[in-house]
Order: C-alpha cells, then sequence, then structure tokens
C-alpha cells in the first residue's frame, strides 16, 4: 500500500516567475545565447564579487573548460578528491590528463591536506577540491598547499606560467551563495564552477557557471573571450555579434566544443536569482530543524554554519553513529515506506566501474569508505513545508530506532 504522504527528494523549486521569464524569452525571438545569458552572467559576476563569470551549459562544462584554458593534458596530473560526484573527476579525463584521486581525512568528508601534499608533484598542474553539500573547503589549506610546491611546479602554457603555481579549480557545484570567511566562493578558487542543474538551489533546468579571478599580467576579458571561442565551436563571433547588419562573416579559430547557455535557461535563471537570498533563507531554517531534533541520537551531521564559513544549505548529509551500510541502506528503504525519499552522496570513486579501471581500489580509500557506509542525505529543499520537515523527521526517528533495535 502505497504511503498517503510522498516526500520528493529534490524537486525544483518554480515559480509563476520563472514560467513567465521564460514565456517572454520566448516571445522575444531571442532563444539561444544572447541579451539574458549575458545579464545573468553580468549579475552573478557581481553577486559572486569575482573578477569574471561565463555562463555555459552544466558544471562539467565549466570545470573542463577551466583546465582547457590551464593547457592541461596529456602527461599533466590534478588532484581530486575521493568523495564526490564523478563530473570532478571526468573532466581530468575529458581534457587526457590524470586524475589523481586523495583520500578522505579521518572522519571527514573533506580531502585529506596532508595526502594532497604527499601527491604533488612536478606533473600536477591542478587541484579540484570539493565545497560537498555547499559547504566550503579550506580554502586556506589548498592556497598554502599550492604557495609550498612553487618550487616543483613546471608550467606548461602561458596561462599557468603566468599563474606560477598549481591552479585551485575548485568544484562549487553545490556551494552557490556560500561564504569562506567572508569571501563568496566563486570570488577564492583561481577559478570555480557551479551548476544550476534541476536539483541545485537554483537552476536553470541544465546549466552553470564558471568564475575566475585576476591573474597577474592576464586580461580577464582575454579569459572571457577565449571560454566564448572554446564554447561555440571557435567561431570568433557569437550569434548575437553575427545579427548587427552586414557582420555575418566570421572565423573558426580552432576546432573546439559546443556547450553555451541559452537565453531561454538564463530567463529562468534570473528569475530564480531574484528569489534567491530568500531561499537560502528557508534552507538555513530547515538545516537548524534538522539538527536540533537529531544531534541527540548521534545522528553527524555537515557543519553548515559556523564562524569560518556559512554553507548554501544544498545537501543534509548525515551519518548515524554505530550503523552498518546495510543498516543504513534498510533505513533509506524504511524511510521510503513511509512516503520519504533519501539519498547517498556519494559512493566514492574508486567503487564506481569507471575508477576501477584506471587502477583505483576503494580499499585504499578506508576513510572515505568509512563516511560513505554510514551516510543518508535527507530531503532538503525550498518546497518542503514545516510539517513536512516534521514527518521527515519523525520518519527517521523511527527508522534509526528500528534498524537499532
Amino acid at each position: 500500500m502505497e504511503p498517503k504522504i510522498q516526500i520528493p527528494f529534490s524537486p525544483p523549486d518554480v515559480t509563476e516567475a520563472e514560467i513567465e521569464a521564460v514565456a517572454d524569452a520566448l516571445r522575444s525571438g531571442w532563444i539561444t545565447t544572447g541579451p539574458r545569458t549575458k545579464e545573468l552572467e553580468k549579475r552573478l559576476k557581481d553577486y559572486l564579487k569575482a573578477d569574471g563569470c561565463a555562463c555555459l551549459n552544466s558544471q562539467t562544462a565549466c570545470a573542463e573548460t577551466a583546465l582547457r584554458l590551464l593547457g592541461v593534458g596529456p602527461g599533466d596530473e590534478v588532484i581530486v578528491p575521493a568523495y564526490t560526484y564523478t563530473a570532478t573527476a571526468s573532466v581530468v579525463c575529458h581534457v587526457g590528463a590524470k586524475p589523481i584521486i586523495v583520500d578522505c581525512a579521518s572522519g571527514s568528508f573533506e580531502m585529506d591536506y596532508d595526502a594532497v601534499a604527499v601527491a604533488i608533484n612536478e606533473r600536477t598542474k591542478a587541484i579540484i577540491p570539493v565545497d560537498l553539500g555547499g559547504v566550503p573547503c579550506d580554502y586556506e589549506a589548498i592556497f598554502k598547499l599550492v604557495d609550498q610546491a612553487k618550487g616543483v611546479f613546471r608550467p606548461a602554457s602561458e596561462l599557468q606560467e603566468a599563474l606560477g603555481r598549481i591552479a585551485v579549480c575548485a568544484d562549487a557545484a553545490h556551494a552557490l551563495g556560500a561564504p569562506w570567511k567572508g569571501a563568496p566562493v566563486g570570488s577564492i578558487a583561481d577559478f570555480t564552477s557551479f551548476s544550476f542543474h534541476a536539483v541545485k538551489n537554483l537552476t536553470t533546468a541544465e546549466g552553470g557557471c564558471l568564475t575566475w579571478r585576476s591573474i597577474p599580467g592576464v586580461d580577464s576579458q582575454d579569459i572571457y573571450h577565449q571560454i566564448q571561442l572554446l564554447s561555440l565551436h571557435g567561431q570568433n563571433k557569437d550569434a548575437l555579434a553575427k545579427t548587427k547588419l552586414g557582420a555575418w562573416e566570421y572565423d573558426i579559430v580552432g576546432p573546439w566544443y559546443k556547450c553555451n547557455m541559452t537565453d531561454i535557461a538564463a530567463a529562468m535563471g534570473l528569475a530564480q536569482l531574484d528569489r534567491y537570498p530568500g531561499m537560502l533563507r528557508r534552507r538555513r531554517d530547515i538545516i537548524g530543524r534538522y539538527d536540533d531534533a537529531l544531534a541527540p541520537l548521534g545522528v553527524e551531521g555537515l557543519r553548515h554554519y559556523v564562524e569560518e564559513h556559512e554553507s548554501s544549505g544544498h545537501l543534509y548529509i548525515c551519518r548515524v553513529e554505530g550503523i552498518t551500510q546495510e543498516q543504513r541502506n534498510r533505513i533509506i528503504e524504511v524511510m521510503a515506506e513511509t512516503g520519504v525519499a533519501c539519498n547517498v552522496h556519494y559512493k566514492p570513486l574508486p567503487m564506481m566501474t569507471a575508477y576501477k579501471s584506471l587502477g583505483y581500489d576503494v580499499a585504499d580509500f578506508p576513510n572515505a569508505y568509512a563516511q560513505f557506509a554510514s551516510e543518508i542525505t535527507l530531503p532538503l529543499h525550498t518546497l518542503l513545508t514545516d510539517e513536512q520537515v516534521e514527518y521527515v523527521i519523525e520518519s527517521f526517528v523511527r527508522a534509526i530506532g528500528e534498524v537499532r533495535s
């Protein structure tokens, strides 16, 4: 028998404002990359206090584009965490480099920075840390590592030479609107990629943006222009520029890629951005309710709001103390039986066929596996009512009790 209450895991929060904005874009006659995309880039650049911003069709495209801008390729290595989604590491493979997967610190979802230091060598061209669940990583520790490693760094492109050290290319797919030590994520790393996928806090259905900090001797507008070339087949004029009378002619300066954002997506993003401060507040409220109710039960959640950082509140990732992987799976089943959809974030990369094929074995990543084995992600989205939040808590408490007994 199907439960009376059905609480989905992460539906998109779409209102009439987004629907009307998309309809206006459709009525305008301009539906691919155009004025709305440019406006969204400007607003995100200002919101994130970044030196540059470009919108593309996914966070994955953004992260790969950053590596291509840097000239990362065959023979190079990029350090990534074991505890993340495949997109963090797959982009390294896309450019022909080797992902060097590093375990978590003990009792943490974050990379073991001592292990990162050991992994750095003259082939290392970038580190991709992850702001898991919307919680900023320790940027100070990462920049300390790349500064200490300047002596072994071997630049292989003009941009790498201008940077003068290993690049920090943050995967902030979860972290739009999260500040670290008062600075917005997006203004801290050399390059930062965000996701606007359907399950993210702010959505354009599919999409993302890449932000960057100024690099000495490099014009940020030149970086933006290169991103446009990489994302539009190497074409030196976008469709908007070609609409000017008599301006049809263009050149293809490289046989590159197609991953631009459309104005339909950007219209949705602009409406979402108008609503975003309230959405962040609601996520914070839900997390507070979960924390207050679940901490006494030995449920350990991410520390979303502390003195050093604030989270975007993207995922309620938690671990139930003292349970096995089988018990974790049973809790998720019991929750489903009561109508509550839960998830697991994430299976460590070395458990996946793609990364096993590269020679990785999860037995070499005991900390990541220990975090995974008892991890459960509860529903956290801005369509949840207060009553539904209480129902999730009650269902979770009962499920834990049932499994433990």
